[in-house]
């Protein structure tokens, strides 16, 4: 049944989903001309504001950005892609492969979104290899997996509000990751998720007839050849000693931090996976290589992200994000905020992609209305994360990394995706609403 859905949906998607940036320039006249509309702002206001708040989320681009390079740098080590090698020997035929790739990539999303995005699109690659299958459903079966993400160890919403001084403190407090990543409804909804995504993957696999295969050839890369004569600059690169030294002390700084009592945060993580990737590539030249390649998969991220940052700013000073939200929330009890909350996340999620940036718009909502409900904060908080993660299924922004390693356009998996909002949007509301 779901085959008999996905083929249409597959047509239609290619036919009508324009190129990423074209998408984000689409978004930001909506968000104008809803400002105009709704809010009653005039053009020239709105120009303004987009303006101004173009370059606002540079330095949260780049800790993005980060997070992406250094979750590919890792997942490109000579260890994880063995590994990678030896699991998709386990799959033994196209089902398997699709089921396969969807659980790698849901586990390594838990762990980290970058992480988990650059091992979805590497073993995807991998499998290819391997065994004939549908190319445009393997790789949008790696990318259903991110879907887990603002639930996981990385997601920034918990990580945020669990962390001393955070901009909302005033409102909330602290609230510690065992009441959010690992509450019982959390896991939960986790757990339901990763079955039930390998399984909608497996059964959207079309016919032989109607598959789009790739020439594994396509798939090879070449391993840069060393100079058998190095120059000590050559040798600098291409000596393990320096990584070694320099991964040692990234090691005791991360003993020393969790020692101290602290916790996981993006910059944390971010830290823990460099020094991982420098100490298992061996040399500094490895090391580059990888960047090299990782840049390459965030060049989409790069030059989005501030009209992005522009949308939000369109959103936020016009008062349009707090309506949007405000109009939804309104209908909730303490028992239905989840829902809500949860719905108007996954609305603002297209004009605002980023978790961080959403959370500042959608915060001084969604806390307060908790309050005055007597609802769980907690709950309402990761019904915004998980708002936040549900639309990335058809938000191609995040998509773009795992797209740009692939060697794919986003509507050759976007029609697949389609179908995960609609089945992971129940699991979700329903966990939220009732766990």
């Amino acid at each position: 049944m779901l085959n008999a859905i996905s083929r249409p949906m597959v047509r239609i998607v290619d036919r009508y989903l324009p190129d990423p940036f074209v998408f984000v320039v689409v978004l930001t006249l909506v968000a104008g001309l809803a400002a105009v509309g709704i809010q009653g702002s005039s053009p020239l206001e709105i120009i303004g504001f987009w303006g101004d708040g173009f370059w606002s989320l540079l330095s949260f681009s780049m800790q993005m950005l980060l997070v992406l390079v250094t979750g590919y740098m890792m997942a490109s080590t000579p260890l994880v892609k063995r590994g990678l090698q030896v699991l998709a020997g386990l799959a033994s035929s196209a089902g398997g492969a699709i089921l396969l790739v969807s659980v790698v990539s849901l586990a390594a999303s838990w762990i980290n979104w970058g992480f988990g995005l650059v091992v979805g699109a590497l073993f995807a690659k991998e499998l290819a290899r391997q065994i004939k299958v549908d190319y445009r459903l393997l790789v949008a079966s790696a990318y259903s997996g991110f879907i887990v993400w603002h639930g996981g160890l990385a997601g920034s919403i918990p990580l945020s509000i669990a962390t001393e001084g955070h901009p909302f403190a005033d409102l909330a407090g602290i609230i510690p990751t065992s009441q959010t990543i690992f509450s019982i409804y959390n896991l939960m909804i986790v757990a339901a998720l990763f079955v039930a995504v390998p399984l909608v993957n497996r059964a959207m696999m079309p016919s032989q007839a109607d598959s789009v295969y790739i020439d594994p050839a396509l798939l090879e890369t070449d391993e840069p050849t060393p100079s058998e004569n190095r120059s000590p600059a050559e040798f600098l690169e291409t000596t393990p000693v320096l990584s070694m030294l320099i991964g040692a002390a990234g090691v005791a700084w991360l003993i020393q931090h969790f020692a101290a009592g602290n916790g996981l945060s993006l910059n944390v993580i971010n830290f823990l996976f460099l020094t991982l990737a420098i100490l298992l590539h061996g040399t500094p030249r490895h090391l580059l290589n990888a960047l090299n390649d990782a840049v390459k998969g965030g060049a989409g991220i790069v030059i989005q992200f501030p009209f992005y940052a522009g949308i939000m700013a369109i959103m936020v000073q016009t008062g349009l994000a707090a309506t949007v939200s405000q109009g939804l929330v309104g209908l909730a009890s303490d028992t239905t905020l989840p829902f809500w909350a949860f719905l108007s996340a996954g609305i603002v999620k297209f004009f605002v992609p980023s978790g961080g940036g959403q959370w500042a718009v959608q915060a001084p909502v969604i806390l307060p209305a908790a309050e005055a409900l007597g609802a769980d904060l907690a709950r309402a908080s990761m019904a915004v994360a998980w708002g936040d993660a549900w639309t990335n299924m058809v938000q191609p922004f995040w998509a773009l990394p795992i797209l740009g390693i692939a060697g794919l356009q986003a509507k050759d998996i976007m029609g697949f995706c389609v179908i995960h909002l609609v089945i992971t949007g129940v699991i979700i509301a329903l966990g939220l609403t009732f766990l």
